[in-house]
């Protein structure tokens, strides 16, 4: 099995363990960390040079690629919100099921 794979599947475990200990701000780390490393594999596949190596500037580098799609920027958009004073994202949406999505394209394009 590919290593990146590997990684992503094991921030998504990580993901859902925070998730089941009630630590929502865990799990979205955790889905940042694996985005990050399907934003990394899908660069090096297509012989570019990521800029960074933190998950981060990769979400924020990656909404700017013209090859994805335009819901998927919305989804990289929605990993790199901060949260309110009240640890809450100030958009409805699971950012665990989201990441899992632009993941799955990254590895798949």
């Amino acid at each position: 099995m590919n290593d990146s794979i590997t990684r992503i599947e094991l921030e998504f475990e990580r993901a859902a363990q925070a998730r089941s200990n009630g630590n929502e701000g865990q799990a979205r780390v955790c889905a940042r960390r694996a985005a990050g490393i399907a934003i990394r594999d899908h660069f090096k596949r297509r012989g570019v040079h990521p800029p960074s190596t933190s998950a981060y500037d990769l979400l924020i580098f990656i909404k700017e690629d013209p090859l994805l799609p335009p819901d998927l920027k919305r989804v990289a958009d929605h990993l790199t919100l901060r949260v309110t004073e009240e640890f809450n994202l100030p958009v409805d949406t699971d950012l665990v099921s989201d990441a899992r999505l632009l993941c799955e394209w990254l590895l798949n394009h």
